[in-house]
């Protein structure tokens, strides 16, 4: 899945931020990619707080209006105190923006089904590449803020960062001690299941390219090696890094005790037609079909009579959960062919009885507030969220979302990264411990 990337420059965010008094602006909607219409908008855009419209034309216009209200639909006008038109061009950076307030008492927009509507300009205008302007409850000049050019060769929504981010307290505890990773740390290498024939938990990691499934891997082995260290392949491409099924034991402390989790690593998912991991090669590996080193091709699935096929896989071989793991600052961004993609995922593994989870990464990225202290994570609001679409997205309850941060940037280890990390493994190995509760002994 290519990233899907902001139009500003570095300079232009800046000049809007400091407008608009925030940390941070996080993409949340980009026509170009999801389409020029009022639905494509909400879907996108629907109940993410403050936001700021951000429309291009081919004068070097850049404008837009700003809201701290959330759209919700609600087919009302708004009176929002906050809310401001705004406007500067791109080829004249150093002069002042024109920022435009709505008269006193009156409306500022109408939370409506068309793109964003802010009485006196809107927005994807009757659902093409155009805006509707006339001056009225703003009162502006159209020549400065817009020459007088409605066609827009772009128009984005960004969600604003800033006060008030944080709930009051959090939604979910967590200690940070170091005695509790110290605890996670021993409940995780003393872990059982009960199943004497299989001495490792089997755990696949499932998601969009680039969204840090081997990463997660490296971070966990980090946590217990002692060190920042990096085994499995990754960094930034459009298509994904991970080529192969790789499967990857764990070893812990000095002694080199082997962990009793085995993590299964494998292509990322894909938009396009023969890109990315496909559902029968998903279903192969559930079945414990793949063996390790297995190199994928995305055009056919392995099939029954090819010498990387296991015919007859025991317990040990097959998945014992699935963890789908997506990028917090990207979701927004998740096509829905993609959606529908992992949808289907969800229900073969459902057929299939194993359970599943879902893995919210880079949250330090995603939310600012975060970024500074990372045991704000259960104060976000844009993290909880998010992990509420996902929700409804995925059809998973919200005690099976966890987010983590990777060690990608990092070269020492962090307590509070470790606790998270930590966490999310010890969730993996509940989770499985409810595969094995359907086998005995004489299973076996």
């Amino acid at each position: 899945m290519s990233a899907v990337t902001s139009r500003l420059s570095r300079q232009q965010e800046k000049k809007l931020c400091s407008m608009l008094g925030c940390n941070r602006l996080s993409l949340l909607f980009k026509a170009s990619v999801h389409g020029y219409s009022g639905g494509a908008f909400h879907q996108k855009c629907n109940l993410q707080g403050p936001t700021v419209t951000v429309g291009y034309n081919n004068s070097g216009y850049i404008f837009g209006a700003y809201t701290s209200k959330d759209y919700a639909q609600t087919n009302q006008n708004i009176i929002d105190e906050k809310a401001f038109l705004f406007s500067f061009n791109e080829r004249e950076m150093k002069k002042d923006p024109l920022r435009v307030v709505s008269g006193a008492g009156q409306y500022s927009l109408y939370d409506g089904p068309t793109g964003p509507h802010f009485q006196s300009l809107v927005f994807l205008y009757d659902d093409t590449a155009t805006v509707y302007s006339n001056p009225g409850n703003y009162n502006f000049d159209p020549v400065e803020m817009h020459g007088n050019n409605l066609q827009l060769v772009e128009c984005e929504v960004y969600r604003v960062e800033g006060a008030g981010s944080l709930m009051e307290k959090p939604w979910r505890n967590i200690s940070w001690t170091s005695e509790r990773r110290k605890a996670l740390m021993d409940m995780i290498t003393g872990w059982t299941h009960g199943v004497s024939s299989v001495k490792q938990a089997r755990v696949l990691l499932v998601g969009p390219v680039g969204v840090g499934k081997s990463s997660f891997f490296n971070s966990i082995s980090s946590v217990f090696k002692g060190y920042v260290s990096s085994q499995a392949n990754t960094g930034s491409a459009g298509t994904s890094l991970t080529t192969q099924f790789r499967t990857y034991s764990m070893k812990a402390g000095k002694d080199r005790k082997l962990l009793p989790i085995t993590i299964c690593d494998t292509m990322g998912l894909e938009d396009g037609v023969n890109a990315g991991l496909d559902i029968d090669d998903f279903t192969s590996i559930l079945k414990g079909h793949i063996q390790d080193k297995y190199q994928f091709n995305p055009s056919v699935p392995l099939q029954p009579e090819s010498n990387s096929f296991c015919k007859e896989p025991s317990l040990r071989d097959r998945i014992h959960t699935v963890v789908y793991v997506i990028d917090a600052g990207k979701l927004k961004l998740i096509s829905n062919k993609m959606i529908e993609k992992l949808a289907a995922f969800r229900r073969k593994a459902n057929q299939m009885g194993v359970p599943q989870l879902v893995l919210l990464t880079k949250v330090d990225e995603a939310c600012s507030s975060v970024m500074v202290d990372l045991k704000t994570v259960y104060q976000s609001r844009y993290i909880h969220k998010m992990m509420q679409e996902i929700c409804v997205n995925l059809g998973v309850s919200l005690s099976n979302v966890v987010p983590v941060k990777n060690y990608s940037q990092d070269l020492e280890l962090d307590p509070q990264t470790d606790i998270l990390l930590l966490n999310a493994l010890t969730q993996m190995l509940r989770a499985t411990e409810g595969f094995f509760e359907d086998f005995n002994e004489k299973d076996e």
